[in-house]
């Protein structure tokens, strides 16, 4: 789409904002904003608030997730139309978004800075939201820091248009980035659709084969159902041996490999990291042991560590290849063994004790081909999908951008 252009331009003197319409002012933070300091006392709101992901949401007390002070007493009233801060933690998070309006009326922790102004807070929120981007925050001051002060926020250089062309960019942009949102949600929806279709050819392969026509039988294993009458059905225990890995001290793990004397460490949820030992040379499966995601598994096939956190199976017959045992697995869920407490939990019996098919070597190998074949497939699909949703992000990311500082005229396209 091409979009118009204001009459005429000024030069704002700032690096990031560059040319802005010549009737707009550049005026610092303070001069539009004032900061909300009004403490929850005598606790007279009860309606917690948190900043995740660019939003301000409502918070669940009760379910105790989170850290929790000993009373909100300390906490700042916020209304709706107010403009919530979080600064912390800049050196070392450069991702989060920074900035988020309030529909609601709340508390919220006083480590964040609460702002309100009487002109139109929803175009204030997408120019803040455009600096998030644009990583404005990051260099503000003398450099690098580890968070911002009102103070130096109050120096921050803002475009400032009239209230009118405020309220007619804020409402474009209302309705653009919610059409980028839907279309985004549908292609998230593709992706997920995507993973379940991969999810059900796995089953379908590995426990009904490549053949419609095969005869079946009754596996006598309720998660199997019927599979072809000349598959054997057969315990783990008879086909691989079943251990745990080992512990490892946190302080021999870094974040990056340093040279090639280096291993993977495996943990619950596959690479975790890299040390300079390894316990494991042969190809094995990883199956998490412990945790939420307990019952994932991994085929590792190259020297590397593997931890307590993960079980091991080793394979000792000839009668089943470890890449088929794996996609067995995979259809089995085995998270659905875990014990049911606070810190979910597989066993090495549990495992062993597991009944599972045993097709022919030769149907074995056109198996794993096939499933090869179709997550090949299935991967440059959601790739499409994932490199549409970032093209998705960038258009949104650029129309805000352009909007709030003047380089594009939206003023007759809000509908």
């Amino acid at each position: 789409m091409q979009f118009k252009e204001y009459p005429s331009y000024k030069n704002s003197g700032v690096e990031w904002l560059g040319d802005v319409p010549s009737d707009w002012h550049v005026k610092r933070f303070g001069y539009i904003f004032s900061e909300n300091k009004t403490k929850n006392r005598g606790l007279i709101e009860n309606n917690v608030l948190s900043l995740s992901y660019g939003n301000i949401k409502e918070k669940n007390v009760e379910d105790n997730k989170g850290l929790l002070p000993e009373s909100f007493e300390t906490y700042q009233l916020i209304e709706p139309n107010d403009i919530i801060f979080r600064f912390t933690d800049l050196q070392n998070d450069k991702r989060s978004l920074r900035s988020a309006i309030s529909n609601y009326k709340g508390i919220i922790t006083s480590a964040y800075i609460s702002v309100r102004t009487r002109q139109n807070a929803e175009y204030f929120n997408y120019l803040f939201r455009a600096y998030d981007l644009q990583k404005v925050y990051y260099s503000m001051g003398d450099g690098m820091r580890q968070s911002l002060k009102i103070d130096e926020l109050n120096r921050m250089p803002i475009t400032v248009p009239n209230q009118q062309i405020q309220t007619q960019i804020a409402n474009y942009l209302d309705q653009e980035t919610q059409k980028i949102d839907t279309l985004i949600a549908k292609q998230e929806k593709l992706i997920e659709l995507l993973e379940e279709q991969r999810k059900s050819v796995i089953s379908h392969a590995v426990t009904k084969g490549l053949d419609p026509n095969a005869p079946m039988k009754d596996s006598g294993v309720e998660w199997l159902g019927d599979v072809p009458s000349h598959w054997d059905i057969i315990s783990i225990k008879h086909l691989a041996n079943c251990s745990s890995g080992q512990g490892i001290n946190s302080l021999e793990i870094s974040d990056m490999s340093n040279d090639e004397n280096c291993f993977p460490v495996i943990g619950g949820n596959g690479e975790m990291g890299w040390t300079s030992k390894s316990n494991y040379k042969v190809p094995v499966l990883s199956i998490g042991r412990v945790g939420a995601l307990c019952g994932n598994v991994h085929l590792i096939n190259y020297q590397s560590w593997i931890s307590d956190n993960s079980l091991i199976l080793k394979v000792h017959s000839k009668k089943i290849g470890l890449k088929i045992l794996k996609y067995i697995l995979l259809a089995r869920d085995l998270n659905i063994l875990a014990s049911k407490s606070a810190q979910p939990l597989i066993t090495g019996t549990q495992v062993k004790n597991e009944k599972i098919v045993l097709p022919p070597l030769k149907e074995q190998d056109l198996i794993v081909e096939f499933i090869k074949t179709e997550n090949l497939r299935i991967n440059n699909l959601t790739e499409k999908q994932k490199a549409l949703i970032e093209k998705l992000k960038e258009y949104r990311a650029s129309i805000i951008s352009h909007a709030v500082t003047g380089k594009i005229d939206v003023r007759e396209l809000v509908a």
